[in-house]
């Protein structure tokens, strides 16, 4: 069946996608609110909450102020900054999805990436990977970015003494550990020993009184584990503050049995808020979360991702672009036909069975146009057609 694409009005687009940006900004606020009061506990994490909602409004009044001009800045960017992981785990996107490709992006790309985030007031960053602590300098780059907070998914394997120590001086890094339940359910996924180790890394963890958060992909198996409020409880005394409730997207034939039942997505929110009201601690459930505020939230509405080789692409589990910040700014990048064409079109995209963009990948994929299937990298052939935006 052919894609059918229909371009609405730019001005209207404009308007819409400047009301949609303060609707995620008012959600990120409420987000460092809510870090505030979990971190109360920890005087010296409460005053850096404090500082750090200061300056996230600083940065949304930049992307306020790009957003007038036509520029579509999202507050978070999602940076795979290594393909390379020391674990080979089931069902993993990374794995699946972008095999064991080469040619990272340097460091002092890397960096000045960030330089150019700031700039356009981008004041969230995700490190992902692969395992981000496989890249030597990433644990170099927060501290240069006290505005900016970093979120670091890791496998918790290499947390070791040193990474410790970083953590519990810079506070804006925070450790989100991969966890699929007990035991039996992390080390089937993860590998034998995995699990023990990670009791162990969360020990330290609560020792060093890290601001650290667990990231549980909820899969038709393992989903009453990961939601069992003893299982939460255990993790909130060991000084869990943040809980991602990550939905299981398919992105290999074999692992669709893998996918929620309708019941236990229907269940989702409300053991969502029941954990909230119960526990001292930040609950997001993806994707619910997005639909309740406004729906996916990809190719710079609220997020945009960077591959390992800095290919920009709409989402992690998207691995389809259009340009490269080998080649471009990231100002430029975010003015991509791909994104573009995305936030335009994002009628389309409907979270209720789903990540919205997965099931509309063929789609994305005829946007994007790849010469390459690998998708290594891609010819910068968007920014032409979009306006020049002056610095506010």
């Amino acid at each position: 069946m052919k894609n059918t694409v229909e371009t609405p009005n730019l001005k209207k687009t404009q308007d819409n996608n400047f009301n949609f940006n303060k609707i995620v900004t008012g959600a990120l606020g409420v987000f460092f609110k809510d870090a505030l009061r979990v971190a109360f506990t920890n005087p010296s994490q409460t005053i850096f909450f404090a500082r750090t909602l200061r300056w996230q409004r600083k940065a949304a009044q930049i992307r306020a102020n790009w957003s007038k001009q036509g520029l579509q800045v999202p507050p978070v960017l999602i940076f795979s900054v290594t393909s390379a992981c020391n674990l080979h785990c089931e069902g993993c996107y990374n794995q699946y999805l972008r095999g064991n490709r080469h040619g990272e992006i340097s460091d002092e790309r890397l960096k000045k990436a960030l330089e150019e985030a700031k700039e356009l007031g981008i004041s969230f960053v995700v490190f992902a990977g692969g395992e981000p602590l496989m890249r030597p300098d990433v644990l170099d780059i927060p501290k240069d970015y006290p505005e900016i907070m970093f979120l670091m998914f890791t496998n918790g394997l290499l947390v070791n003494d040193k990474v410790l120590e970083y953590m519990a001086k810079e506070r804006n890094i925070v450790p989100l550990i991969s966890l699929e339940g007990y035991e039996a359910n992390t080390d089937a996924r993860r590998g034998t020993g995995v699990y023990d180790a990670l009791l162990n890394t969360i020990g330290k963890l609560k020792e060093k009184r890290v601001f650290w958060g667990a990231s549980l992909t909820m899969t038709r198996t393992n989903f009453d584990e990961v939601t069992d409020e003893e299982f939460i409880k255990k993790l909130v005394e060991a000084g869990c503050k943040l809980f991602m409730l990550v939905e299981y997207t398919p992105v290999r034939e074999g692992t669709e049995d893998w996918v929620l039942t309708e019941k236990q997505k229907s269940r989702v929110v409300p053991i969502r808020d029941r954990l909230r009201a119960k526990f001292s601690a930040l609950f997001i459930a993806l994707p619910w979360d997005e639909e309740e505020i406004g729906g996916c939230l990809s190719a710079g509405r609220g997020f945009i991702h960077i591959s390992a080789e800095g290919a920009v692409e709409p989402c992690p589990f998207i691995p389809y672009s259009d340009v490269n910040l080998n080649d471009v700014t990231l100002k430029e990048a975010l003015q991509s036909k791909l994104l573009r064409t995305i936030r335009e079109n994002h009628g389309l995209l409907k979270e209720a069975n789903g990540c919205a963009l997965w099931e509309k990948r063929n789609w994305v994929k005829s946007i994007a146009n790849p010469s390459d299937p690998s998708l290594t990298r891609f010819a910068s052939n968007a920014t032409s057609e979009c306006p020049r935006i002056e610095k506010p």
